[in-house]
């Protein structure tokens, strides 16, 4: 009953392009679908239900795990559709599981939004790229797309380190190897060390999430690898405190001098319903110019912001001017822009000028305007 019931679930989630699967007891399954959660129209789930919908998907190992520890994570194929990663967990005594569909086929960089400087950062010998947000923004998908970027264009050897194993890569121009934490290797810093034994080009690390970890990252980084990262940060200053916050306060000089030079770039995002159906992407981009450089190893990361406005011509750009730009373009609406802008009291006024302009029937040119802004 319960793997007629997982396959058609499954099968609908990838029809209406659903990005999450929920099921819980009491309620019907509930998908998320642009961003919102929609309940199906069928019968509530009794607690027998969720227990069997588990345990068809669920392997061995998990299932031990969930009785352990009370929650584990796993991914796995549904046919040649859809990848899911799966977490499964207990609430009030009951099975609970949440699954959120990796699409097959990866999107090119410039189609996904990311702006392009990064698939030249990317391209570089060494370097820490972070690709950082709120968990669902999307940085999978982005990172997938970087590294499949490099896998048609250049041969490489690229290991990615992933909790669990997200997009599966097959050897293109370069040789991939994807190593699950838990299933190949127990920890991630674990995998990064060893992985610097393995002749690596790149190292994709799902997930900087303790001290050994990042400090594995940044000496990998400075050894010649380009390694790819993620933080659960909003925005690209933050980021770098977060990094340098990891760290004891004897060592937060020495940790400012070394990501100073082997950070090369930050991408932070946030998804967003796109006005008529699907999601649009928004980033902050930060290049590490030795200005930058600078202000990173002086303890000054408080100028970043302004830092980043100024180097447009780096590529770089701030969330709120990224989002102000997506509203202009028609892509979202106010209320979903303000509600994710870094200062939306600033924006509030900005989109509040340019209707204002807009409805007086001036028509500035957007280059007038940063005349202005730069004034």
């Amino acid at each position: 009953m319960a793997t007629v019931l997982i396959d058609k679930l499954l099968e609908a989630c990838v029809k209406q392009g659903a990005s999450d699967i929920h099921i819980t007891t009491g309620q019907p399954p509930v998908f998320r679908l642009h961003g919102r959660l929609r309940r199906l129209e069928t019968k509530e789930l009794e607690a027998d239900d969720t227990v069997a919908l588990m345990k068809s998907i669920t392997p061995e190992r998990c299932q031990r795990e969930l009785q352990e520890v009370g929650s584990a994570d796993f991914g796995f194929a549904y046919g040649d559709a859809a990848r899911f990663r799966v977490s499964i967990f207990k609430q009030r005594g009951h099975i609970a599981m949440v699954l959120r569909q990796i699409p097959n086929e990866m999107l090119p960089p410039e189609v996904l939004g990311v702006p392009d400087v990064f698939t030249k950062l990317i391209m570089r010998p060494r370097g820490l790229i972070l690709v950082t947000g709120p968990t669902g923004s999307g940085k999978s998908t982005t990172l997938a797309s970087l590294v499949n970027y490099i896998n048609e264009r250049v041969d490489h050897h690229i290991i990615t380190i992933e909790d669990p194993i997200e997009f599966y890569h097959y050897h293109k121009k370069s040789t991939v190897n994807q190593r699950e934490v838990g299933v190949d290797v127990p920890s991630f810093s674990e995998a990064i060390r060893r992985a610097l034994r393995q002749d690596p080009d790149v190292i994709l690390v799902g997930e900087l999430r303790d001290l050994e970890t990042i400090e594995a990252a940044i000496s990998a980084a400075e050894t010649g690898h380009v390694v790819f990262g993620t933080l659960h940060t909003n925005s690209a200053q933050g980021t770098v405190n977060r990094v340098i916050d990891a760290f004891p306060g004897n060592l937060q000089d020495q940790i400012r001098t070394q990501l100073s030079t082997s950070l090369i770039g930050v991408l932070a995002q946030t998804l967003l319903p796109r006005i008529g159906g699907g999601r649009v992407a928004a980033f902050e981009s930060l290049v590490v110019t030795p200005g930058i450089g600078n202000l990173i190893r002086e303890n000054k990361t408080f100028r970043i912001n302004s830092a980043i406005q100024t180097g447009a011509k780096f590529g770089m750009m701030l969330m709120d001017d990224n989002l102000y730009q997506h509203w202009v373009d028609e892509k979202i609406t106010m209320e979903d822009a303000l509600g994710k802008a870094q200062q939306p009291d600033v924006l509030a006024k900005r989109i509040a000028s340019k209707r204002k302009q807009m409805e007086q029937g001036i028509e500035l040119d957007e280059d007038d305007l940063d005349e202005e802004d730069d004034e």
